[in-house]
């Protein structure tokens, strides 16, 4: 019984990703392993990989089709789905995992707000980096790893945190 490949890691994206997406990813990714690029002839194997899998991914049906081999084959997740519920993946279920404000972050029971454990500002508060560097922060309540602040960070900036954000004034 052979494994069945996952065109999904191929292309080096998510399986709910949009068509544009995986058209955008093949297109980099063939640029990079190309056999004209590739002196050496190591990169035809990845090539060739890569062509399969966009052959796939790119028809909608045959899409659809791969799909339900897919889940069908392998369960979704780490480990090897024995040791509790059914995992569902992709970037929904990461997306409203992050945004349920009564489990995804805690405050400081001292201060009452939420700290950073991360990044260049870990250990400091929202608020303490919105006085130092509103940018970062208008970036982070966009970035995935910040989802889990994005109240709080609404509640600190305002309503819309895009609003005053400028790509060439925070430069």
């Amino acid at each position: 019984m052979s494994q069945m490949p996952d065109h999904y890691r191929t292309l080096q994206v998510d399986p709910e990703a949009d068509p544009e997406i995986i058209t955008a990813a093949f297109r980099v990714l063939a640029r990079r392993l190309h056999p004209d690029r590739d002196i050496t002839g190591v990169e035809e194997y990845r090539m060739a990989e890569l062509n399969r899998a966009y052959a796939v991914l790119r028809d909608p049906a045959k899409r659809q089709q791969y799909d339900a081999e897919r889940t069908l084959m392998q369960p979704m997740g780490p480990g090897n789905g024995t040791d509790g519920p059914p995992r569902s993946g992709g970037l929904a279920a990461r997306w409203h995992a992050g945004n349920e404000p009564e489990t995804s972050v805690q405050p400081d029971p001292a201060t009452n707000e939420t700290r950073v454990n991360f990044g260049r500002y870990a250990g400091l508060t929202l608020r303490e980096i919105a006085a130092q560097d509103t940018a970062y922060l208008r970036w982070l309540s966009r970035h995935s790893s910040g989802l889990r602040y994005r109240p709080e960070i609404e509640r600190i900036l305002g309503a819309d945190p895009q609003a005053s954000y400028s790509p060439r004034a925070s430069r």
